[in-house]
């Protein structure tokens, strides 16, 4: 395990709207532009293998994009290439972290200087959630899936737990970028159980204020 002392200070970016990453979760990601292409390569060469997964947002009168402040870094621990030069990775969520400002450089990617402070928790085991009514949620989820005809493994998410369930499902629902931001700032596992209802019920009901709690 990455001990917070371990982290370095300086990792790249790859800022993918709506792409969220969470502590001890995994991202499967496929890497083909050039810049990202070096990014990984550059990344390999590391003791830590780290990439940050960040949200962009619009910023007025500029063409690249923003990053919002906070973002989670992941480690390589899957990759394979395809004959055609692209890659095939998977990110595995180590710790959130705050941009403390752009470094600007030679390299065709982005990287930041970054401070680890704050989610030393992240760095821990899996988090429990002891208010969670997981039968009533399992309902909300059922009544979710079936007005946007999606398909589940209901065996899988009922036997998963609350952690595996949760970040599983703020990662895989197709929410805005700003929503999945607001999941990955959630300061503790019931918060952003309680984010994930709050959005699944907006989802349903349209906006209405009569939310589950």
């Amino acid at each position: 395990m990455t001990r917070l002392k371990d982290l370095p200070g300086k990792i790249p970016v790859f800022p993918l709207p709506g792409a969220l990453l969470l502590p001890r979760a995994r991202l499967p990601l496929h890497i083909f532009e050039p810049r990202y292409l070096a990014m990984l390569d550059d990344c390999l060469k590391t003791e830590t293998r780290l990439i940050g997964m960040i949200q962009p947002h619009q910023v007025p009168g500029r063409e690249e994009r923003g990053l919002h402040r906070i973002g989670c870094a992941g480690r390589v621990t899957q990759f394979s290439e395809t004959e055609d030069g692209r890659y095939m990775i998977t990110l595995t969520g180590i710790s959130r972290f705050r941009i403390v400002r752009e470094v600007e450089g030679f390299t065709p990617y982005r990287c930041c200087e970054v401070n680890w402070d704050g989610f030393e928790r992240d760095q821990q085991g899996a988090e429990t959630d002891t208010c969670f009514e997981r039968v009533r949620f399992m309902d909300l989820l059922d009544r979710f899936f079936a007005a946007k005809d999606l398909s589940a493994d209901w065996d899988t998410l009922q036997q998963a737990d609350d952690e595996l369930l949760v970040n599983s499902l703020s990662m895989l629902l197709d929410f805005n970028p700003e929503d999945k931001q607001a999941l990955l700032e959630a300061p503790s596992l019931s918060t952003r159980r309680e984010t994930l209802v709050t959005l699944i019920e907006y989802a349903l009901r349209g906006g209405e204020e009569d939310l589950i709690q």
